[in-house]
């Protein structure tokens, strides 16, 4: 019979096995419009057909470990370079400022050597980690050295400035901020713009200061509403250095604005040892302060903060820049790009690579109902002028069952759940529509 110049049948799942392959090339052959059999049984419409046409090697829709690898391995890469590079600056950082402020540690930014020349001299270092340890350790012959007092909390911070307060000894508070200089050191207030000198003069009458003139000291700088309060390494007419008295005269609170003075690689530069010895070897005994995360007075205060007061001011400005600038891109790549235009294919595309093609897009959706009816719809296409129907009445029931039963005159034969009927449950009944839409077009065309 010659070619048919009906519509080509639309795609379907290829078949996962070979028991179902004829009924790829069957399918294929019948929407070329060719006849391959010279007769066929009427049993045949309704089930496969063990004795069609063997098919070429059955296609297979699961991906091979090669194409698995292909398509992730730029995600994987990816993520190798960003664990590696994670890896990497969290090494840095762990090496540059690991034991900070330590009096044990003898890493660049530890401070073993200001605790080994005061041994030397004499005085004793205890490193604490709670306020209780702190409170209970202060006295009139005691330094109490607070290395990072920002992280306190405001009881943490109100119950050592009462202990302190009384004590009648010597409180050093290490780079005090916005968050702690209030409560810890009351009168003085942190300038928002720190010192762009690195090392400054003293100019003041601190005799500890004048002994021992330039010193790493360029840091936060502070502005203090005391009268009597001491102020030493000015820049810019503020000091990053207070003496404040206690209220009874017979202690103080030294606010140290910058750490460098401690650190082990900047002891020997400058007069920043005959700085750090004379304010931190005043008294016999000193007590370094290193807040820690697992005191357990953090955890009994009575205030509570949220989730957004745990986030520094800086990541909240940060999140709306990427907001606006999110917003911006959508914007832009959301733009008007102008009407569509034309364009022939360099090369022609074969049909059976389009029926593929669109066939593993149905299977990988899962539209095994949106495939039935195509073809469903298109066998009906093809079948209403091989028996006299028009094509408008080709979908319509009512007009194509009653034709094609008079080719079919058997009372046993029932059509209409074949081309009407409901979508297959799985990928093996959906096959089996496709056959019988196959078998039952080659009757209809050979009888």
């Amino acid at each position: 019979m010659t070619g048919s110049t009906d519509s080509p049948e639309p795609p379907r799942p290829p078949a996962p096995a070979p028991a179902t392959a004829g009924a790829t090339s069957t399918s294929t052959a019948s929407a070329s419009g060719t006849s391959t059999d010279s007769g066929t049984s009427t049993d045949t419409a309704q089930k496969p057909a063990p004795h069609l046409r063997p098919a070429t090697a059955p296609t297979s829709t699961s991906a091979t470990p090669r194409q698995l690898w292909t398509r992730t391995r730029g995600i994987a890469l990816a993520l190798v370079v960003l664990l590696a590079a994670a890896v990497a600056m969290a090494a840095v950082r762990s090496d540059t400022q690991h034991g900070r402020l330590d009096p044990r540690a003898t890493d660049p930014y530890g401070s073993r050597a200001v605790a080994e020349l005061l041994a030397d001299r004499g005085v004793s270092t205890r490193v604490v980690t709670t306020v209780e340890e702190a409170r209970a350790a202060t006295g009139p012959d005691t330094t109490l050295l607070v290395a990072n007092p920002d992280v306190l909390t405001k009881s943490q911070q109100s119950r050592l400035h009462a202990a302190t307060e009384d004590a009648e000894g010597r409180t050093v508070l290490v780079t005090p901020g916005t968050p702690s200089i209030g409560t810890l050191a009351p009168g003085v207030t942190v300038d928002g713009v720190p010192s762009t000198d690195s090392t400054l003069s003293p100019r003041c009458s601190l005799p500890a200061a004048r002994r021992a003139g330039d010193a790493d000291m360029g840091g936060i700088r502070y502005d203090a509403l005391a009268p009597d309060a001491e102020a030493c390494y000015l820049s810019d007419g503020l000091p990053s250095l207070l003496q404040l008295p206690t209220p009874r005269g017979k202690g103080d609170t030294v606010v140290l604005g910058a750490p460098d003075i401690l650190y082990n690689d900047r002891l020997d530069q400058h007069g920043n040892a005959s700085l750090a010895l004379q304010l931190l070897g005043s008294r016999p005994h000193l007590v370094w302060y290193l807040p820690s995360l697992s005191d357990d007075s953090a955890a009994t205060d009575d205030e509570r903060r949220g989730f957004f007061d745990l986030i520094p001011s800086g990541w909240r400005w940060a999140t709306l820049q990427l907001t606006v600038a999110a917003v911006l891109a959508a914007l832009w790549r959301a733009r008007r790009l102008g009407p569509l235009v034309p364009e022939r294919l360099p090369v022609a595309i074969r049909a059976s690579e389009t029926v593929e093609g669109r066939a593993r897009l149905y299977r990988k959706a899962n539209a095994r109902d949106r495939a039935a009816t195509a073809l469903r719809t298109a066998t009906r296409g093809r079948l209403a002028p091989l028996v006299g129907v028009s094509p408008a009445q080709a979908h319509a029931p009512e007009t194509l069952l009653p034709a094609l039963s008079t080719r079919f005159p058997s009372p046993d034969r029932d059509l209409l759940p074949l081309l009407f009927g409901p979508p297959p449950g799985n990928d093996a009944a959906l096959i089996a529509l496709a056959d019988q839409l196959d078998a039952l077009e080659r009757e209809v065309r050979h009888s």
